[in-house]
């Protein structure tokens, strides 16, 4: 199996969140302001299931496509999970929470790839 580059798992991640009805899904490139990874996948979920399911597709098809997480944080209930696949970040938040902390501000200076709203 060939070793895809950070931009396939981040848009696999895309990909993989729209399955599930994310809203407002952003791809992040982070490379020029950001030393510890390459692209951000940002998106929010409008419940506690529907997180879940986000997450969930996410992780199976990265680790169908032999890409393993090095990390996670958060749960569905806190309304935000984190996904650490190295070059690659997934936020997945409630729409509460994605206010709250407000990603597309704090890295403005990134450039976005891709939105689906």
């Amino acid at each position: 199996m060939r070793v895809l580059e950070s931009a396939e798992i981040a848009r696999k991640a895309v990909e993989a969140a729209s399955d599930k009805q994310a809203a407002d899904v952003l791809m992040l490139d982070t490379r020029q302001v950001c030393d510890f990874a390459d692209y951000f996948v940002v998106c929010s979920g409008e419940s506690e299931p529907q997180i879940q399911a986000i997450v969930e597709e996410v992780s199976k098809a990265l680790r169908e496509s032999g890409v393993r997480p090095r990390g996670r944080e958060g749960t569905a209930d806190s309304g935000w999970v984190l996904l650490d696949y190295g070059d690659v970040v997934v936020h997945i938040f409630s729409s509460e929470k994605r206010a709250l902390y407000r990603l597309e501000d704090l890295w403005s200076r990134a450039s976005p790839v891709l939105r689906l709203a």
